[in-house]
């Protein structure tokens, strides 16, 4: 058979850097210390609103008013709580022509504090916590956690908490059984072995000196915040803090070819869109949105999530805005929903389809369907989408490759798409290959980080 023809036959699976330019080599590096600088700032999905609010602010966007009118080129953003934001350029066509919309989540798995974390056992301050998302919980032991969040005082002023990862920042952690003690626990099966009662932070050992007190190191962690922060215990009820990893992203492998840190699902995929969008500004036909969401990782709801109304109305308001009919753009627009998926990883080869399973290096990863098992909470894309969308990437040279999460029976997991869906809007899932997704130091491809940015910048200016 003639070499040509079969490449025509055969799906291309080869690695990524055999099909890029040196040129785009030297872009990618370029943007991934981009993307590290912005993963390193947004430990919560808190911090990138404010950093995502930096940044569009030096490129000319402005709040959206409601009622006033919009031309094409104008930039303007909503942002939803402090927790989740929307943004818009609009582009040269009418929104009756629909909008391309790019949509990510910025929340990630963590330890919260409870309402009320704060006690004192055996001459030790310790802090309860409930672990948001879906973790492992052995993960968060014996590692240096860095406090963040928010605490909002009785008279309206609101207090930001950041510590652990200036220099010369102490750090926390929660403690984790020697060795030599631990043969009960080593036989619990691995999701029983740390509960997650245990998940109670150390913040501190050292005594007030007034002998006389109670809960004399207690005291003295709350003595400590009140003096930084001026809190006290009973403002901790109205307070959002989290605990985060302590470490800064790093480049990974001898070759730096991957990108190891805290919060890459889907903050990898948030980032992607939102600079795809900034670079896209002034090539817009069809309006475009990034959605950067909060709560997808305990299931959407909530005033921040994708489940929300809140998109619905920031659209309304574009629209009405041009005078174009809301029921029209949703009808003619599309969504790429970008979230991660799972890279395969030989050390764990058993749960992976190797035919339908995504590599690192091969590009974006494109999912036709999501849920679990026999398909269960998918959001399955018709096949015109998805023709739609390798017509898109292929056109503009991006690296991308086919996949799903896992084997059939071995789990699953979801995205915002159904909710995209369910407004009636075209929706694909597409997203950046990870390792040990939902850990505390997630590893993605460089590549493929690009590729993802690469994509989404590709579907605006379709």
């Amino acid at each position: 058979m003639e070499e040509t023809k079969k490449e025509t036959l055969l799906l291309n699976r080869d690695n990524g850097y055999d099909r890029i330019s040196a040129a785009e080599r030297a872009e990618l590096d370029t943007y991934c210390e981009g993307y590290k600088d912005y993963l390193d700032k947004g430990r919560t999905e808190r911090e990138c609103v404010t950093e995502t609010v930096a940044m569009a602010k030096a490129r000319g966007y402005r709040p959206l008013a409601r009622g006033e009118a919009l031309k094409p080129g104008d930039k303007v953003y909503r942002v939803i709580s402090n927790k989740s934001i929307l943004l818009a350029v609009i582009g040269r066509e009418s929104l009756e022509k629909g909008a391309v919309i790019g949509g990510a989540h910025i929340d990630c798995p963590r330890l919260d504090l409870k309402p009320t974390p704060l006690y004192e056992d055996s001459e030790l301050a310790l802090a309860k916590t409930h672990y948001y998302g879906g973790i492992r919980k052995y993960h968060w032991v014996s590692i240096p956690l860095a406090l963040h969040g928010v605490v909002c005082k009785a008279d309206g002023t609101t207090v930001t908490v950041r510590i652990g990862d200036e220099p010369g920042d102490p750090v926390l952690t929660i403690s984790d059984l020697l060795p030599h003690l631990a043969d009960k626990q080593s036989k619990e099966p691995l999701w029983q072995a740390i509960k997650g009662e245990d998940l109670n932070i150390i913040l501190g050992s050292r005594p007030v000196p007034e002998k006389d007190e109670k809960e004399r190191v207690k005291l003295m962690v709350l003595n400590l915040l009140n003096e930084k922060y001026g809190i006290t215990e009973a403002d901790l009820i109205s307070a959002e803090l989290c605990a985060v990893p302590a470490y800064a992203p790093a480049d990974v492998g001898l070759d730096r070819s991957m990108i190891g840190g805290y919060g890459q699902d889907d903050r990898v995929c948030g980032y992607a869109v939102l600079k795809a969008l900034f670079d896209s500004e002034a090539t817009l036909q069809r309006t475009g949105i990034c959605i950067l969401t909060d709560k997808e990782e305990i299931g959407s709801y909530g005033l921040t999530g994708m489940d929300s109304a809140y998109f619905d109305i920031f659209l309304a308001d574009l629209c009405r805005a041009q005078g174009a009919d809301l029921n029209t753009c949703i009808e003619h627009s599309f969504c790429l929903s970008v979230d991660v998926t799972a890279a395969y990883d030989p050390n764990f080869a058993n749960v992976y389809d190797v035919r339908n399973a995504a590599r690192l290096n091969r590009g974006v990863g494109l999912c036709k369907y999501t849920g679990s098992r026999g398909k269960s909470g998918a959001s399955d894309a018709p096949a015109e989408v998805v023709a739609y969308a390798r017509r898109v990437l292929d056109a503009d040279g991006v690296v991308w490759q086919i996949c799903e999460l896992g084997k059939v029976d071995e789990g699953g997991g979801g995205t915002i798409a159904h909710y995209m869906t369910r407004r009636g809007i075209a929706t694909l899932d597409a997203g950046t290959p990870l390792l040990a997704m939902h850990a505390p130091f997630e590893v993605s491809g460089k590549l493929d980080c690009y590729m993802t940015y690469r994509a989404m910048r590709a579907f605006y200016n379709n």
